[in-house]
């Protein structure tokens, strides 16, 4: 891996929160991602589980975490099982973790080899009063890929057909949500790699360039800061295409008085950051360009500071709604009349600012947890207020990594330049 040691005690802190919610003498099994295929013998890129890895710090395949904390045999309430590493697997790949790299990484001192699985596994939930299995329940997850946890789950239960099924994924959507001090100090290293990758191509921006062009220069910043790259596909839409709210094409030339929206993070460790900057290809805005672009930044200011211990999501949104539809009577784009006279439950702002304003963040870009839970210190979210207008080919979005802490919120991205004189100074730096 590209990024430094972890502190193993982050993951021996996560598994006690998990042993002292789940239910008493149950068995959770966690199973690494799948290396996906591409064409003939390829595949894509390797990605850890992010809830394997929240356990254990292990980034490697065909990886399962077993946690058993009432098991009669202490050296048996966590244990790994690893793919061990034989003389081809080390001269096409390398070698795999030994089993004391894998206490190290993880804490965990009980560590098999997958060909001992089987009969370890049967011994276990023999034992079992109930069996935690894993599964992707984000909200909005439309995979109809199986996963290896769905697989293991056809086994166990064609296997073990008596034994009563539980969810872990509900447990830890609750656990990831709050994030630790070391959590939040990987995140905010990705954060620290994005601000550099924005230094390196605010100077580097001028009419003619391609927007893959942009994204090359990013991807260059991030690898060298010990990055795997992209927390998520970069978004670099220039013209009408800063409208296209997941554009990702990225193959056009940039053109003199357009606008050019950036919507990338680093990832650093697993974890992700996530930026929005909208700035002039020229390097100076316009006037129209200008005023857009402060509407959006007054509308972020307001909104991260609702960004506090207890405020809830559907209060939080209504309010913002309410701050932008302001921005667009002052900027000509809605009439206060026709406002007060709107369907409550479709506001006329949403024809111009039709995307969420926040979501949470952490091992995943769209992290888990729930918009019904008020929000608690550790809960780290975006804020990513927008206007378009379609119109006018003029797309303006803004975002930065907030964290919220009873001290109010805490910027993650304080430090990257934001406002608009900042933005036109490093473009003609």
């Amino acid at each position: 891996m590209k990024y430094l040691p972890i502190d193993n005690d982050l993951f021996i802190t996560n598994r006690k929160a998990l042993t002292a919610i789940i239910q008493k003498g149950a068995l959770a099994i966690f199973n690494a991602n799948d290396i996906m295929p591409t064409n003939s013998d390829g595949s894509m890129p390797f990605r850890q589980n992010s809830d394997l890895f929240w356990l254990s710090g292990v980034d490697q395949e065909e990886s399962i975490l077993l946690i058993f904390p009432n098991h009669p045999d202490e050296n048996m309430r966590e244990v790994l099982f690893l793919k061990e590493t034989n003389k081809e697997i080390a001269i096409w790949e390398g070698s795999k973790l030994t089993k004391e790299e894998a206490f190290n990484t993880s804490g965990i001192k009980t560590v098999f080899w997958l060909s001992e699985l089987e009969d370890k596994l049967d011994e276990l939930i023999k034992k079992a009063d109930a069996i935690y299995l894993n599964k992707n329940m984000h909200a909005r997850s439309k995979s109809e890929v199986q996963t290896r946890d769905d697989r293991f789950r056809v086994m166990i239960s064609e296997k073990f057909a008596g034994k009563e099924i539980k969810e872990a994924a509900l447990i830890m959507h609750q656990l990831r949500y709050v994030k630790s001090d070391i959590e939040i100090a990987l995140m905010q290293n990705a954060c620290d790699i994005t601000e550099k990758g924005l230094r390196r191509i605010l100077p580097f921006i001028k009419p003619g360039i391609m927007e893959y062009e942009v994204e090359a220069e990013l991807m260059h910043e991030f690898l060298r800061n010990r990055s795997k790259g992209f927390a998520y596909e970069p978004i670099i839409g220039s013209g009408i295409d800063s409208c296209v709210l997941h554009y990702i094409d990225n193959n056009k030339a940039c053109k003199d008085g357009d606008i050019l929206l950036m919507d990338f993070g680093a990832e650093y460790a697993n974890y992700a950051s996530d930026l929005t900057r909208t700035v002039p290809v020229n390097g100076r805005f316009s006037k129209r360009q200008k005023t857009v672009y402060n509407a959006v930044l007054h509308v972020m200011k307001e909104a991260t500071k609702m960004l506090v211990p207890g405020t809830l999501f559907k209060d939080y949104n209504k309010e913002v709604g309410k701050i932008m539809e302001a921005e667009l009577i002052k900027l000509g784009l809605l009439d206060k009349h026709d406002v007060q006279k709107q369907d409550a439950e479709n506001p006329l702002y949403k024809q111009y600012f039709m995307h969420g304003t926040s979501h949470s963040l952490g091992l995943d870009v769209h992290d888990v947890g729930s918009f019904e839970t008020p929000m608690k210190e550790g809960m780290v979210f975006t804020c990513e207020p927008g206007i378009y207008i379609i119109e006018e080919g003029l797309g303006v979005r803004l975002e930065n990594d907030i964290l919220v802490t009873t001290n109010g919120p805490d910027d993650l991205m304080k430090k990257i330049p934001i406002e608009a004189d900042e933005i036109e100074d490093l473009m003609n730096a």
